[in-house]
């Protein structure tokens, strides 16, 4: 990859891919997605690629993202008293389309500040059908679904394995790849700092090779995340013991469960702390509330590699989702959870 490539990956990878399009691999790997602001540029999440990156192998546009492989790892839920010590919980997936997915959802921007953004969705109309082929874009604009095709075999290297084994074979399954049954990934998947290498042998797609880093597990240090309107939310995480491998990538919806009115994404340097800003958290609240709303921090590296359909990322990530805690909120999944007088609504929510 070109220095000039480098740098169109940088800037692009400030974006968020969070909202995809159902079936495509960007809706199975969170890292992937597309989203588009009001102002054309892209959301924030996604780190640098500073977590390294393969050459490039063909001409291909490199601001044009065309799949992704993610080795996902979360920590395990602290155990109960007595009970055994739970380990964490590693996948990885991957698939390569012909062109960009399109987003069924548009994140426009409403507010930012700071390393965050309040993004609002809006959902483009079509008055004829796009069919089960296409999806709408804009308004009247339909996109059609690219396909996904095979890059051939791909050896996974760098990944801590049960059987201590160095190296694993992906073969693609429908054009998705997996590990192959009987490969058990340990946990952590990488160590901190590891390199992580994949190379593909070739297929539909060009041969190709894609590194990045491993990332030590995220570990949130906030036993109650309250959510107050014109307060600032204070989170704490335990710092990597490698400076500039990571980033924190943090999403807070609290609406999901009736239709998502809005929320919260920020990028920042992977220091140990964030202070998402008061008068966002106080819009978001406006937008409305859903049952169980929850909080996503994610520590991710992304190393990235160009071929001559676009680019493709392999991102190592660890992540928790944890609950948030809403005066006057009582989250239910039947109506003998709330209070008496009130009953479980649509939205998860007691009223």
């Amino acid at each position: 990859m070109s220095q000039k490539d480098r740098r169109i990956v940088k800037f692009l990878s400030r974006g968020e891919w969070r909202v995809c399009a159902l079936g495509g691999v960007l809706s199975l790997l969170s890292a992937s997605c597309s989203t588009t602001t009001g102002d054309n540029t892209p959301a924030p999440g996604q780190p640098d690629g500073s977590g390294g990156s393969g050459g490039a192998t063909g001409e291909g546009d490199p601001t044009r993202l065309i799949g992704a492989f993610q080795v996902r790892s979360s920590p395990a839920a602290p155990s109960q008293e007595g009970a055994p010590e739970a380990t964490g919980t590693t996948a990885v997936l991957g698939k390569i389309y012909d062109g960009t997915t399109p987003s069924q959802i548009i994140w426009e921007l409403a507010a930012e500040e700071g390393s965050c953004r309040l993004l609002k969705p809006r959902v483009p109309f079509c008055d004829q059908p796009c069919g089960g082929s296409a999806v709408c874009v804009e308004d009247d604009t339909c996109q059609a679904y690219p396909g996904a095709h095979s890059a051939g075999d791909v050896t996974v290297l760098g990944l801590n394995l049960e059987s201590g084994e160095a190296s694993f074979v992906m073969k693609p399954t429908a054009n998705n790849y997996q590990p192959p049954a009987g490969v058990k990934l340990g946990y952590p998947p990488a160590d901190e700092g590891q390199t992580v290498r994949l190379e593909a042998s070739g297929d539909f797609f060009s041969a190709f090779t894609v590194e990045s880093k491993g990332v030590s597990p995220m570990q949130l240090l906030n036993d109650t995340i309250r959510l107050e309107p014109d307060q600032d939310v204070q989170l704490t995480w335990a710092p990597p013991g490698q400076a500039g491998i990571s980033e924190v990538h943090v999403k807070l919806d609290i609406s999901h469960h009736g239709g998502t009115k809005g929320m919260i994404e920020c990028s920042a340097e992977d220091t140990g702390s964030l202070d998402l800003p008061a008068s966002l958290v106080t819009q978001l609240l406006d937008l409305g509330v859903a049952g169980f709303p929850t909080i996503i921090v994610t520590r991710r590296a992304v190393g990235a590699t160009t071929i001559s359909h676009g680019r493709i990322d392999l991102v190592i990530s660890s992540q928790i989702e944890q609950s948030v805690v809403i005066a006057g909120l009582t989250s239910c999944n039947d109506t003998s959870q709330c209070p008496e007088g009130q009953t479980c609504q649509p939205d998860l929510t007691c009223q």
